[in-house]
């Protein structure tokens, strides 16, 4: 059972800022709690290019949610801002 996954050590620079790094707290809510706080607000529409994956994926939640994806993605936009 003692198999490896092939893993190699990190060049130096590398781990030393590993080493270095400092924890960040995740800010963003989870995408269960974005799609049950969604509330009706004045809206301004944006024209803007995101990955067709990511669209895609957001796409396939809000569906499984009942909502609309836009709306999902503004209020993900809307979590972020608020932390700033």
């Amino acid at each position: 059972m003692g198999t490896t996954k092939g893993y190699t050590r990190a060049p130096a620079d590398i781990a030393e800022e590993l080493e270095n790094s400092v924890a960040v707290k995740d800010f963003l809510p989870s995408p269960e709690s974005i799609a049950a706080g969604l509330k009706k607000e004045e809206m301004v529409p944006v024209t803007m290019k995101l990955k067709k994956s990511t669209v895609d994926r957001y796409k396939r939640f809000a569906v499984k949610k009942g909502i609309k994806y836009q709306t999902f993605v503004s209020r993900i936009l809307d979590s972020y801002a608020q932390n700033l």
